[in-house]
């Protein structure tokens, strides 16, 4: 089971981390140049269209983790899709894309899927090709779509447990909420889909962001030792997902990061740091956290509001993850760098 779930995991972080990077690298800064220069939507709109992908990347990342045949993979690609939620049909009868659908049901479905072209094995022989995706989609498939319901109402609870603590005062609040979407980026669980749900937005959104830069920032410099420099970049530039199954399996590599996220919310409450659903759940990726803050503080581009974002997006959590890591790794010794190693093969 350990090794099924390692696989599983492994497979599913990476799928989600391939979908999201190209709107994430380029999302915010494309925004910035369309109004110069307009045919660059089309490249935007191509980036948001990848995202929805994100069930069939997951699917054939999982098929190609458990070493699956090329038409096994495949099929537990459809499946995920299937299960997925991102389908959705117009009242007109038009299907489209909508979002990146429930990432925990996406995997629950390609595990599905992945018992079931196991069970199936070499039994089709020469009908594979015909019966294989089919049955995927009609049994493991549809046993995704039918718990979807079930799953967005799980998101749904766990969005509302964030939206509890905006309740609170701004500091506890912003403290609270970072550690929550510090922990919730290593799940497969999508920051994005609770922030949207729950219209997170304000200082909560601004909170929730630092938090995931926190996770971000800290995990590509604990993971530079065990892994490549660009392997350790993609947590920034990509997303702390990445980490997932090494989290879910030793869960104490996070705790520097959550402590400099707690650090991070509160100041979020202090300084006024705003965000919206997009920007919580995306953190540093393609600046669009800060781009965010920037553009909904009063003073836009001030010096103040340059030096506050530098300081909480940038130069604190790199002080704060440095020296609890020290602390962690050297000093307690309860983490090590190869607790980080990140497996592509």
């Amino acid at each position: 089971m350990k090794e099924f779930m390692s696989k599983l995991l492994n497979g599913v972080s990476i799928g989600v981390v391939v979908a999201l990077i190209p709107n994430a690298l380029l999302g915010e800064i494309l925004k910035l140049l369309i109004p110069h220069f307009p045919p660059l939507q089309h490249l935007f709109d191509i980036t948001i269209f990848t995202m929805s992908l994100l069930p069939v990347t997951v699917g054939v990342m999982v098929g190609i983790s458990f070493k699956l045949t090329p038409i096994q993979t495949a099929s537990v690609g459809l499946a995920a899709m299937v299960g997925s939620g991102v389908v959705e049909k117009t009242a007109e009868g038009v299907m489209t894309l909508n979002g990146i659908g429930i990432v925990v049901n996406i995997a629950i479905t390609a595990a599905l899927a992945v018992l079931f072209v196991q069970l199936i094995g070499d039994k089709l022989k020469a009908y594979a090709i015909l019966l294989m995706p089919t049955l995927s989609i009609m049994i493991p498939g549809m046993i995704g779509y039918l718990l979807l319901p079930m799953m967005k109402q799980s998101t749904g609870l766990i969005g509302s447990l964030v939206a509890h603590t905006t309740s609170l005062q701004p500091i506890v609040m912003g403290a609270i909420i970072a550690m929550i979407f510090c922990v919730v980026i290593l799940l497969p669980v999508s920051t994005v889909g609770i922030a949207t749900v729950i219209m997170l937005s304000g200082v909560g959104a601004g909170a929730a962001n630092l938090g995931i830069v926190a996770a971000g920032i800290g995990l590509a410099i604990s993971s530079y030792k065990a892994n490549s420099l660009g392997t350790a970049l993609v947590h920034v530039l990509g997303s702390p997902k990445i980490q997932m199954k090494n989290f879910l399996m030793k869960p104490q590599i996070a705790i520097p990061m959550v402590i400099t996220a707690a650090v991070l919310g509160a100041l979020a409450g202090i300084l006024n740091i705003q965000g919206t659903p997009y920007s919580a759940g995306f953190g540093l990726s393609g600046l669009v956290g800060p781009l965010n803050y920037i553009n909904l503080a009063e003073g836009g581009w001030s010096g103040r509001n340059v030096a506050v974002m530098l300081s909480t997006f940038l130069v604190l959590p790199v002080i704060l993850n440095v020296g609890l890591l020290y602390i962690f790794t050297r000093k307690l010794k309860i983490i090590k760098a190869d607790d980080y190693k990140i497996d592509f093969e």
